[in-house]
């Protein structure tokens, strides 16, 4: 008898599982991708992926003493991308680098500079550590720990990027006064603000105006956005009064080369990172703990990055992919610090929008299905692995940083406008008999109306406000890395401190599953396999039928 997963207690087993189940549709994930629905998803994901990238950039430029710029964050969404969409069992979770991330990334700069730690092998250190950490949780099948998380977690979550957005927006505008003059500083309000008209303007005109046919109005939703960070990017250059206003632009270096030299990082793209050359044994160890810290984040974001665009409102037939994934993630991560470059992981809103993109509608409105495929996820890698090269980085440094605040406030105008949490907060302001008689209320409010006790709801509501701005306020003070902690927590806290003050019974009605059974099934087929082998195995030894049920407790009956 040769060796199996069970004599090593499953470990593996979930990858296993995720290749065995995946592998079998990746012909189709490219002949599926010969859909008219890939040419402006693959458009609108790479402008979504690449413009809030390259603003998180400019924020990490600034408060990292100019330690990473453009090109560490191009070089990371464009692995990001292409290792993705060719490798992972997901391809339509879209991978690149966050919000959260940049936090991370200038929070332990302010702190270990002082020490004197060398930033880059320190880095370096923190994911390598990291990737160790990711590949045991992923072998180990600890990807099942994630079915804790419900709807609370990752509405809660969305909450919270897209208040980031606003915030990072705000900031650039802030940044035009202080860092240029008063008339930028006004000028960039003005071309923030035209952005979020047109961006937003050709959503709603699309989607809730009836002005022209369905495919007129869906070129609006498909092409809106990009087509205005095109146009107001060429704006500045229109001449006249504006000739006399110096706008910021994005900070731009050699093509395919680091943002920093000399010193800092004198061997380009690998890091020289063995201690006794350029690191202390001590700092090397110290370097576990933020590990930790990246660890417990990657952990949830990528994972609810993934959920949310595998969400039930969304008609996939492919199955997931969670353990494979999270062992690519790490894989990546350990590669992203040899190269000096922040790591990528899932993103949000950016995963779902891409989901988004690809759905197919009937006349009605009703989404009857996805092009679920790799094309899309892997062009946008390779389109922003091309824009490193000099003549599209010339292109990037003409775009104004006002465009890249507009574009945030068209991001988070967008997510708040789905995001269950502010629908939620719209009701308890909406007028009742709108509800119960206009037949043009969407059912979200007509749900909520339903229930028969609405106190539970506002309990839970408050809840989930408390809960995004709790994720937000860390963010905002020095403690900001210990940010994946609080995400932890409230997940913890959904799962088994809000049954103790909501009854389980209305609990229900408000959260739930992400997912359809069979996109979260597989957090859990290894513990699933391992006690249907006992199973059968007490049924040769005579101790009866055991019956496993989807919470993973068993009810044993007599033979």
């Amino acid at each position: 008898m040769g060796l199996s997963f069970r004599h090593f207690n499953y470990f593996g087993y979930g990858i296993y599982n995720d290749l065995k189940t995946r592998l079998p549709y990746y012909k189709s994930d490219f002949t599926d991708a010969l859909n008219y629905r890939v040419v402006p998803s693959t458009a609108f994901i790479f402008f979504t992926n690449l413009l809030p990238a390259i603003a998180f950039a400019q924020d990490m430029f600034d408060k990292t003493d100019n330690a990473y710029g453009v090109n560490e964050v191009l070089m990371s969404s464009a692995m990001a991308g292409v290792v993705f969409g060719l490798f992972s069992g997901q391809p339509l979770c879209i991978v690149g680098v966050t919000g959260p991330i940049s936090i991370f990334s200038y929070t332990v700069y302010e702190l270990i500079q002082p020490r004197g730690t060398p930033y880059f092998p320190f880095m370096c250190w923190v994911y390598l550590w990291s990737m160790v950490f990711h590949i045991i949780i992923a072998v180990g099948n600890y990807i099942s720990f994630m079915r804790i998380i419900s709807l609370y977690s990752c509405d809660i979550f969305g909450f919270f990027i897209n208040f980031v957005y606003i915030q990072k927006g705000i900031q650039i505008l802030s940044n035009q006064f202080d860092d240029v003059d008063l008339a930028s500083g006004y000028c960039s309000v003005m071309i923030a603000l035209c952005m979020i008209i047109c961006g937003v303007g050709s959503n709603i005109f699309g989607n809730y105006l009836h002005y022209f046919k369905p495919w007129v109005r869906k070129v609006f939703v498909d092409y809106g956005v990009v087509a205005s960070v095109i146009f107001f990017t060429g704006f500045i250059h229109f001449g006249g009064k504006l000739n006399d206003t110096t706008l910021a632009r994005l900070p731009i270096t050699q093509s395919f080369q680091p943002t920093s030299h000399g010193d800092v990082r004198p061997h380009g793209w690998f890091i020289h990172f063995w201690p006794g050359e350029n690191i202390a044994v001590g700092d090397v160890f110290l370097a576990i703990p933020f590990a930790i810290l990246l660890t417990f984040l990657f952990y949830f974001d990528h994972n609810v990055s993934s959920l949310m665009c595998q969400s039930k409102e969304y008609p996939l037939t492919k199955p997931a992919s969670f353990h494979w994934d999270f062992l690519l993630l790490g894989i990546t991560t350990g590669i992203a610090g040899i190269m000096g470059i922040p790591p990528p992981n899932g993103l949000i809103p950016q995963a779902p929008l891409h989901t988004e993109s690809l759905v197919v509608y009937d006349n009605s409105g009703k989404r009857l299905s996805v092009v679920e495929q790799r094309l899309t996820n892997t062009l946008q890698g390779a389109m922003t692995f091309v824009m490193m090269s000099r003549p599209f980085l010339v292109v990037l440094g003409l775009v104004p940083q006002a465009v890249l605040s507009g574009l945030f406030f068209i991001m988070a105008i967008g997510g708040l406008h789905g995001n269950i949490v502010t629908n939620r907060i719209r009701y308890c302001f909406l007028d009742k008999d709108y509800i119960e008689n206009d037949p043009q209320c969407p059912e979200v409010w007509k749900e909520i109306h339903r229930l028969p006790t609405k106190k539970w709801f506002y309990i839970y509501t408050v809840l989930e406000v408390v809960g995004g701005l709790a994720e937000f306020v860390i963010t905002l003070t020095k403690g900001a890395v210990g940010f994946p902690g609080v995400l932890l927590f409230l997940a913890f806290c959904a799962k088994w401190v809000w049954p103790l003050i909501i009854p389980k019974d209305e609990l229900k009605k408000l959260d739930g599953e992400v997912a359809d059974e069979f996109i979260v099934k597989n957090f859990t087929v290894a513990t699933d396999e391992r006690r249907r082998r006992k199973r059968d195995d007490d049924e040769e030894k005579g101790f009866g039928n055991t019956e496993v049920t989807h919470e993973g407790s068993s009810v044993i009956s007599s033979s």
